[in-house]
């Protein structure tokens, strides 16, 4: 038996080193020296009954045994008309704290960033902020009135809306008190209630300009009033530069209708800008002369200063970058060699670089833009760290293509205090223990 089970193993491992030397030379190495290649090996030893506890339960699904699904037949076509997740990814999820607000029809969700691949956010995890509950909305019963300084105002069914040319973008949306309940100080050990106020997604919809051409602004048109059909009636004024600029209509995300707490059947999309703004469920957009200056951007949505007074109209979000692994959610397994990986965005533009420090920022190293790189989206970063086991103290640094760096928390708060709840863009530190666990914790 003992012949048989060397044998074997010796077979699994030259299958594995052949398979190697396909790689390119870098990569190669990387295999090589993470011990992968007599990993197979082990594993057919553990089928053999060698295996440890934790992987013990699952012995006979591996190679060269074949496993149990294999053997079987499948769910056929549109089991699920409608596809889900698979079971053994139920924790990846949207969550809220309890605590955060009074009631959940005014309230937030957070998404998993820990557990996101890409740049895309899957619609059912997009985070979502609402002020007065999820209204359903009957497409059919719905419209969107353009009016006030117009020489044409119109009320457009969604069937009209749809008849005008659509552009499809991909950006990003966040809350401007994405991770303003830690001016202070560290509350929260967790990546996805910091900076789970943020997500991206494909748009398509209409252009806010080709609309406006259809009704013809008057000359001393200026700005533009959003209204949304929700129980709030939220209301943002937006300057008309930005409105002709990239702003969009949007009927669809990701490729299918707006989820309903996106806004369904319809929302302004406004990149680069606070979450705010992108008003949901639209139904009136009203051209006027001057600002508004309605509760959510007089009381609401201002950045209270040292000295007491409020600045207004702070539309853009800065730029900012967050690690999502290792996090207090996804630890380090282990010594060795692993991928530093993170999120970096800007509301001006792209981002032009990121750079990562393990010693809590006396020394730094750029890391990799995985692309696509898009204007006011999402960008994957990543480096490879070689762990040796020591505590260490990540963090990341994004420049935009402005020339804009991220800053401490130390160079926030001596412009802006800690009175506000907005706009902290500050660097994010996770500091890593001797035993792989992440804590949040601020330098």
């Amino acid at each position: 038996m003992l012949g048989k089970l060397r044998r074997l193993n010796q077979a699994v491992s030259e299958i594995a080193l052949k398979e190697s030397e396909r790689l390119p030379s870098n990569e190669r190495r990387r295999f090589l020296r993470s011990g992968l290649f007599t990993a197979g090996g082990a594993m057919v030893g553990g089928a053999l009954g060698g295996l440890s506890p934790r992987l013990g339960a699952a012995q006979t699904q591996y190679p060269p045994e074949i496993p149990s699904w294999t053997r079987s037949l499948g769910a056929g076509v549109v089991s699920d008309p409608y596809g889900v997740p698979s079971p053994f990814e139920k924790d990846v999820i949207r969550r809220n704290v309890p605590w955060l607000t009074a009631d959940k029809v005014s309230s937030i969700s957070f998404s998993p960033l820990q557990h996101l691949k890409g740049i895309i956010t899957p619609n059912g995890l997009f985070f979502e902020r609402h002020h007065a509950g999820r209204p359903e909305i009957d497409p059919q019963q719905h419209r969107l009135m353009i009016h006030g300084l117009v020489e044409r105002p119109i009320v457009l069914s969604m069937e009209d809306l749809q008849r005008f040319p659509s552009v499809s973008q991909i950006n990003f949306i966040e809350c401007p008190a994405n991770g303003g309940m830690e001016w202070r100080g560290a509350q929260l050990n967790s990546l996805q209630f910091l900076h789970g106020m943020v997500s991206c997604a494909e748009w398509t919809g209409v252009r806010l300009s080709t609309l406006l051409q259809e009704v013809g602004m008057k000359p001393e048109g200026k700005w533009l009033l959003a209204e949304g059909a929700d129980g709030a009636a939220m209301t943002r004024s937006i300057p008309m530069e930005k409105a002709l600029d990239d702003v969009i209509v949007a009927f669809a995300q990701n490729g299918e209708a707006l989820r309903r707490e996106q806004g369904y059947p319809i929302r302004l999309v406004v990149p680069g800008w606070e979450g705010n703004t992108h008003v949901k469920w639209l139904r009136r957009l009203e051209v006027g002369d001057k600002p508004w200056m309605q509760r959510e951007e007089t009381s609401k949505y201002t950045d209270l200063m040292p000295d007491g007074t409020a600045h207004g109209f702070t539309w853009v979000m800065e730029a900012k970058s967050v690690i999502t692994s290792p996090c207090p959610e996804m630890p380090v397994r282990g010594k060795g060699v692993c991928q530093i990986e993170g999120l970096a965005w800007s509301g001006r533009g792209k981002v032009k670089a990121v750079d990562v420090s393990v010693d809590g920022g006396r020394n730094w190293q750029q890391a990799q833009l995985r692309e696509p790189v898009m204007s006011k989206s999402l960008t994957r970063f990543s480096l490879e760290w070689n762990w040796d086991g020591s505590p260490a103290l990540l963090q990341s640094r994004v420049i935009d293509e402005t020339g804009y760096v991220q800053p401490t928390l130390g160079q926030l708060k001596a412009v802006r205090g800690t009175n506000s709840i907005y706009h902290k863009n500050a660097i994010q530190t996770w500091q890593i223990s001797g035993d792989g666990s992440v804590t949040n914790v601020q330098l």
